[in-house]
């Protein structure tokens, strides 16, 4: 009883209403779940958000939106039935038949992993910047232990420890696994999770997947921006991890084809990593804004009757 209860009370607290909207253009017929990628949250003390400005332009345009939370590092699979006990709160309270999910990073296999348990419950599957084959940046730093146990037990355990800070700031309470969350996101990794959930996933390379899977559309786009404004500190860590990439086309942590997912809205976008959920603080290069890319993909789901 106390964890439906608590549920009930996450899915109201994330719940972006739509009484002051002062237009339709993203008004989709069933509500927008935004689902965090590695390290993510909701809001830091109730300001600093993930996605940041992106629900409140949604709900300023119509829509109805839950921004949610789950562990910051942990296995897809994880994060996939955290997830699903959100969605599946949000269903229950809001009455809506289907969602729409938009993840970011690695909430792009949790969102897919949702539309693989419950795809009647599910309108569209969009993914962000999700590193669908793998990324390079987690195979170097799994092979760590090859080079030094002990380097990458340090490693991990600051991996962990950064993980812990954001999730009490953010007031989540989950417990973080770094191993984990890097095994999901390895090529091997990637591989093993597309193989039970293989919907959307392109069978070409560098292709565009299956636009509809089971009455579930897939969408997505990513970047290939590294170093995009120099006001924006967190691009001096993409220009570190973006050279796992050999000189292939990232957005500093994932490869530009590992991106497609459904039909590739677009995948060369002038953004990185961060830049894709209007992250630091706004900070990003000239060129399209990333809210309005997805203010345009609502209108996109709206228009499909979605």
């Amino acid at each position: 009883m106390k964890r439906i209860i608590a549920l009930s009370l996450f899915a109201f607290s994330c719940l972006t209403s739509t009484a002051h909207a002062s237009s339709t253009y993203a008004q989709t017929k069933y509500p927008i779940v935004l689902a965090h990628g590695m390290f993510g949250w909701n809001t830091i003390a109730g300001v600093f958000e993930y996605w940041y400005g992106i629900p409140e332009d949604l709900k300023s345009n119509g829509a109805t939106v839950y921004s949610t939370q789950v562990s910051g590092l942990a296995s897809n699979e994880a994060r996939g039935e955290q997830l699903l006990t959100q969605v599946q709160t949000i269903l229950a309270i809001s009455g809506a038949k289907k969602v729409n999910l938009i993840g970011h990073s690695q909430g792009t296999m949790s969102i897919r992993y949702v539309a693989g348990a419950i795809p009647a419950q599910v309108a569209s599957v969009t993914g962000i910047g999700g590193p669908n084959l793998g990324s390079p940046v987690a195979d170097d730093l799994l092979a760590l232990n090859k080079v030094s146990p002990a380097l990458e037990s340090v490693v991990l355990t600051a991996l962990n420890g950064l993980d812990s800070l954001i999730t009490t700031l953010s007031g989540g309470h989950f417990t973080p696994n770094a191993q984990a969350s890097l095994t999901s996101l390895s090529t091997a990794g990637s591989a093993a999770f597309n193989a039970s959930y293989p919907q959307g996933i392109p069978t070409t390379t560098c292709g565009q997947g299956a636009a509809t899977v089971k009455g579930v559309n897939y969408y997505s786009w990513g970047g290939t921006g590294v170093s995009t404004n120099f006001l924006d500190p967190t691009d001096l860590l993409l220009e570190v991890t973006t050279l796992a990439f050999g000189g292939a086309a990232n957005d500093g942590l994932v490869g530009q084809c590992s991106s497609h997912l459904g039909v590739v809205l677009r995948d060369n976008y002038a953004f990185n990593h961060l830049d894709e959920v209007n992250q630091l603080f706004g900070l990003k290069g000239f060129g399209a804004d990333p809210v309005g890319v997805i203010r345009t993909q609502a209108n996109r789901l709206k228009l499909a009757g979605m």
